[in-house]
């Protein structure tokens, strides 16, 4: 009748933004999750596809591919983080620095429509997600709107299920075996959790609704638990790539950006099917997932280790071990057959390592090669394969020992070329980078090497230029230059246990730089096919700086390719450095107060110390003045005793005698009436 479907009619409307919570936000499964998803995108792309299957008028197939509907309403995604010094992402509206259960976090829930807790990395985020399930659960009753509870679990809790079939081992779990699952010892509380979240859901489920997703093996966008084998690849520091056990333990997986989506699809579609597996569809063993890490990122080699000594690597916690020795077989069903994912690894690690090993490269810092994808995963033969090259190695190493007795002992360009190609297309190479010094010397040399083995003569004489491996081709070029004068004498100069058995005696040396000479004054230079292929040589005149051990020209080749973009510490090992500079810091700290400390106490010492000085010269100037005085006094108190006192006494008595109206006034009478020298003068 022309009308266009509820559903469709729904979606046209535009999409309300949502609130998401998430915990430790900057965790490995936490980074980046919905923040670019758009609200109801799940069931646009459901639709579409219903709609063709259903001959849906093109009208209407129009109307819903046609981008009509607004694409508003990205989910708004807001949590903690599981560090309180980590920054905050940049994908995050908002993050709490909420460290324990307590009011404030559970307000901080009920502004959201959607909870999504994972235990799946920090068991200790269990008590914290069953506590937030109960609380929202206690609170529904005041839910103006449907909230949706989803806790990001393991299939660790599906660990130790007993087969369907005995006889069949191959058989697959699928999501509607999920109450027969039984847990691995170690994560029994994570399955405990999943009950009691299902439990809280049924209660009323319009007010209230609870998934539990059960999460394969995370990888992908850094990498969670393989980054151990992913960084001892990239470094190609062993021979070989441990294999714990025999490997023959399947391990189900999904990439990080795939689980997300299954999460989107969830708070999309609200399904009634409340527990619901998140796997890809890969059934690879632990041996197959190392093996492919090893030959796409590393030496190639894989060597198989007993179990126990699993448990020796401090990089890898107990929980890390558990998961990559499970053996488990899992197929997701429900999502499969209800979804609408978009995905990026839907057939596993494996068959997608080349953009695995892309996304890993970009989120770890490390040096990215953007043309590795066109043959990666092709060096690093099988032993299988190796065994049976036998015959064209020897081949070739008949041919090296003719060249070099043809040649007198000098080794053939073809043989030097092809081993530097070999070389340059091996996993240390492409991973770290290198280095060539010297070679190539010469324009077809540089062409021999850096050319693409398979290209067209035809479009190599159209083109003039022929295409470069950019697998293999440097990205810069550094040309040291120096007059002839400045060489020698730099020769000259050199020690003579420098100079032995080498090439810059003398004769040698001269032979060297006069071929050199002549290879750089023809047409066609080494340099000249860089600047044909836009990678232009940086020249550089050595003779400029008086530096004899080139630091200052190594600053300047620094300048021009940058800083070393190598593989960077890891959260742990930056914890570990923090840690020991805050120690170092913390017993600075000490040693300065404890300094200090001992000066105040050195200057107490020295002022109580003068201060005791001080008063014993004190005290001695006292006594000294007072026998001064007493020495002074002496004259004078005999004059007083002789003259004055006996006169004086005698006029107090009388005053005492008398008792005169004006007693001063009859003693300075007196004294004057009875005055010794007055006396004397009358007689």
């Amino acid at each position: 009748d022309g009308r266009v479907p509820a559903r469709a009619m729904a979606a046209a409307t535009p999409a309300r933004s949502q609130r998401v919570f998430l915990n430790h936000l900057d965790s490995h499964c936490g980074r980046g999750y919905l923040s670019k998803c758009v609200v109801g995108a799940s069931l646009e792309d459901l639709e579409e596809d219903e709609g063709e299957d259903e001959n849906t008028s093109d009208a209407e197939v129009s109307n819903l591919k046609g981008g009509q509907r607004p694409k508003e309403g990205v989910y708004q995604v807001v949590g903690t983080l599981s560090k309180v010094e980590s920054n905050k992402p940049s994908f995050a509206v908002e993050t709490y620095a909420v460290s324990n259960i307590s009011d404030e976090l559970l307000s901080h829930l009920l502004e959201c429509e959607i909870i999504l807790y994972n235990i799946t990395e920090d068991a200790n985020q269990i008590e914290e997600a069953t506590w937030a399930a109960s609380a929202l659960h206690t609170e529904m009753q005041r839910f103006e709107t449907l909230k949706i509870f989803i806790l990001i679990s393991t299939i660790m809790s599906w660990a130790k299920s007993k087969p369907l079939d005995p006889e069949d081992s191959e058989i697959a779990f699928t999501d509607e075996d999920y109450r027969r699952r039984k847990s691995h010892p170690n994560f029994i509380d994570h399955i405990n959790a999943e009950k009691l979240v299902l439990k809280l859901g049924k209660t009323n489920k319009r007010k209230f609704s609870t998934y539990v997703v059960a999460s394969g093996l995370q990888y992908g966008a850094g990498e969670g638990i393989l980054h151990y084998f992913f960084k001892m690849a990239w470094l190609s520091e062993t021979p070989s790539i441990p294999v714990f056990g025999d490997g023959n333990n399947f391990i189900p997986t999904i990439h990080v950006l795939d689980l997300a989506a299954v999460l989107q699809n969830i708070a999309d579609h609200r399904p009634k099917t409340h527990y619901i597996v998140a796997v890809d569809e890969s059934m690879h063993t632990l041996k197959e997932l190392i093996k492919c890490i090893s030959k796409n990122v590393g030496p190639g080699k894989i060597k198989m280790i007993p179990r126990e000594n699993a448990f020796l690597s401090k990089e890898l916690t107990q929980s890390h071990l558990d998961m990559l020795l499970v053996n488990l077989r899992m197929e997701a069903m429900f999502l499969k057959d209800n979804f609408s994912i978009k995905w990026v690894a839907q057939t596993g690690l494996v068959e997608n390592i080349e953009e695995i090993l892309k996304e890993y490269k970009e989120s770890r810092g490390l040096l990215v090669m953007a043309w590795q994808a066109d043959d990666m995963g092709e060096e690093g033969e099988d032993d299988e394969e190796e065994s049976e090259n036998i015959e064209e190695a020897q081949e070739l190493l008949d041919g090296i020992k003719q060249s070099m007795e043809q040649n007198g002992s000098h080794l053939d360009d073809q043989y030097v070329i092809k081993f530097t190609k070999d070389k340059l297309k091996t996993m240390p190479c492409r991973n770290q980078g290198y280095v060539l010094d010297g070679f190539p010397e010469t324009y077809d040399q540089a062409k021999e090497l850096f050319n693409l083995e398979d290209e067209d003569e035809e479009e190599e004489i159209k083109g003039r230029i022929p295409k470069c491996d950019k697998l293999i081709t440097p990205e810069f070029v550094i040309s040291l230059t120096a007059p002839d004068e400045f060489l020698k004498n730099r020769i000259i100069n050199l020690p003579e246990s420098v100079v032995a058995g080498t090439h810059y005696t003398q004769d040698r040396f001269l032979i060297s730089l006069n071929l050199f000479r002549e290879l750089n004054t023809e047409d066609e230079t080494v340099l000249n096919y860089f600047d044909e292929l836009e990678i232009h040589p940086q020249i550089i005149d050595v003779a400029k700086f008086e530096d004899p051990e080139n630091r200052i020209i190594v600053k300047e080749i620094i300048k021009e390719i940058g800083e070393p973009r190598n593989y960077g510490l890891t959260d742990e090992e930056k914890e570990k450095l923090e840690r020991k500079a805050a120690e170092k810091h913390l017993v600075k700290e000490a040693e300065e107060v404890a300094e200090q400390e001992r000066k105040e106490a050195a200057e107490r010492a020295e002022r109580k110390e003068k201060w005791e000085e001080w008063n014993k010269r004190l005290a001695e100037v006292k006594r000294q003045e007072e026998e001064l005085l007493e020495a002074q006094s002496i004259p004078l108190r005999n004059y007083l005793m002789k003259h004055v006192m006996p006169t004086l006494t005698q006029g107090l008595n009388e005053c005492c005698k008398i008792r005169p109206d004006d007693p001063v006034d009859f003693l300075a009478e007196y004294l004057f009436k009875n005055n010794p020298e007055i006396e004397s003068d009358k007689h």
